[in-house]
């Protein structure tokens, strides 16, 4: 590969003030070893694709058989942004270095598009296949021969990677760790007060948790049945126009909407104002089957329990004010969003906000507690650190249970912080993205219609909307 020249600062004509504010660190004996990626999804694939460029030394463990692995799961479902957010621009000029042809930016990819034409053609670049490491589960992180309590010398120990791969222990060591795993496998219980019980699980034979494929392999198991889909995202809304397209030749069938939304007029997010079509389209159609009655709907509702009696299910809980049981039910699906894995990171130092359990910096910008916008400012190394230094969580489970996370984000993530693990602090610093937004954000809580936000309008480019 052809060497590129990056403009870097030069440390050593930095003051120790400034040092210090850029995380500037003396040259360590952990400096020779590789930066180890954690999942090999689109936002650690391109995290390698920007450590290729700068000829940064790197592993990519991925616990799956295949890149991008996760997104076989709902390969059936179609994004709502077009190819030119989803591809990172790295990882293009990778790929045309090669037999490749870009797909249509305006086109909307299905995730079994993205993952053939996009994530599998980058993966099996010369320069990143030769550091993937597929069916390689990562267990724990840690410093090298220090625990979490342990401070002295901390900072200059190399990072330890232990990882089950193929029944036994294996150990990487690293001198930096980007997290890239996502949140997607450890959907949120159904239960309002968030906690998975047993009652829950013994269920779990018609419990489903996310997207089925209802017009392919899952078809049979919704035919003839009453389902109750739970939640007010986009997952649900995909979800919802599936179940009611396979309504129109099965009208036997019955759809019910669980949400804890005041209103169901907020599902519908921008409608014609969202400058994503396909995500604007996507509420309008909801809005309309609701109108015509094809989906029953029930908000606010929490779910407090569920029980089974002869092969239906009840569904307990309270109805605005009162309690009410929703029974008959042959099937739940499940869309109430995900969760962060923390459990690999627990003798690192983490810097993650308790509410929203996103990265500690982010957390004011994208908690639903106060706002419902679909970016954030732009954002990059700075604003991903932990107090474990050279460590980082990207992607999706940087923004913990918020659900705003839109892909092009989690691309200029990591190009500022490989930016800056290179030592071109210039670069890293400066975070530039185009994004569209939502079309309509609003505040949310006490606001009245008086009381119209000045997010209620459609941001413009580049807008912080809401932060």
């Amino acid at each position: 590969m052809k060497n590129i020249e990056f403009k870097q600062t030069d440390s050593c004509c930095v003051s120790p003030s400034i040092k210090k504010e850029m995380n500037i660190q003396p040259t360590t004996e952990s400096n020779h070893l590789p930066v180890a990626i954690i999942g090999a999804g689109p936002i650690g694939l391109a995290a390698a694709a920007n450590l290729v460029e700068r000829g940064e030394k790197f592993i990519l463990l991925e616990s799956g058989s295949h890149v991008g692995s996760n997104i076989s799961d709902w390969g059936h479902v179609r994004l709502f942004s077009p190819w030119q957010y989803n591809v990172d621009k790295a990882a293009a000029r990778l790929l045309s270095q090669q037999d490749w042809s870009a797909p249509s930016p305006d086109e909307l990819p299905t995730g079994q598009q993205l993952l053939e034409q996009y994530l599998i053609p980058l993966a099996n670049h010369m320069e990143i296949k030769s550091q993937l490491i597929l069916n390689t589960k990562v267990i724990g992180i840690s410093r090298k021969d220090t625990d979490k309590m342990k401070s002295q010398l901390r900072d200059s120990n190399p990072f330890v990677i232990y990882a089950n791969e193929k029944g036994t222990t294996q150990r990487y060591e690293a001198k930096a760790v980007i997290d890239a795993t996502g949140t997607w496998g450890h959907s949120n219980p159904v239960y309002a007060s968030g906690i998975l019980t047993n009652e829950e699980q013994s269920l779990s034979t018609n419990i489903y948790y996310g997207i089925p494929n209802v017009q392919g392999k899952d078809k049979e198991r919704y035919i003839r049945k009453s389902i109750a889909v739970v939640g007010g995202g986009h997952s649900a809304l995909n979800t919802l126009l599936d179940l009611a397209h396979l309504k129109e030749t099965h009208p036997e069938m019955n759809i019910i909407w669980i949400m804890r939304m005041n209103r169901v007029e907020d599902a519908y997010g921008g409608e014609a104002n969202d400058q994503l079509e396909a995500r604007g389209e996507l509420g309008s159609r909801i809005h309309q089957l609701v109108n015509s009655e094809q989906i029953q709907v029930v908000t606010p509702f929490k779910i407090q329990k569920l029980s089974r009696e002869a092969g239906k299910m009840t569904i307990h809980g309270v109805y605005k004010t009162e309690s009410r049981d929703l029974p008959g039910i042959d099937e739940i699906i499940v869309n109430t969003g995900s969760r962060p894995d923390f459990s690999f990171l627990r003798e690192l130092r983490l810097s993650i906000d308790q509410a929203t359990e996103s990265i500690e910096t982010l957390a004011p910008l994208i908690d639903p507690n106060i706002h419902s916008c679909g970016t954030v400012r732009p954002h990059g190394e700075r604003e991903l650190r932990h107090s474990e230094r050279d460590f980082y969580i990207v992607g999706m489970k940087s923004y913990g249970r918020a659900p705003t996370f839109l892909m092009a984000t989690g691309y200029e993530q990591v190009r500022s912080v490989v930016a800056y693990l290179s030592g071109d602090y210039e670069a890293a610093e400066k975070v530039e993205l185009d994004l569209p937004e939502t079309g309509v954000c609003s505040i949310n809580n006490s606001l009245t219609k008086k009381e119209e936000s000045s997010c209620t309008t459609i941001p413009t480019k580049n807008s912080s909307c809401c932060s």
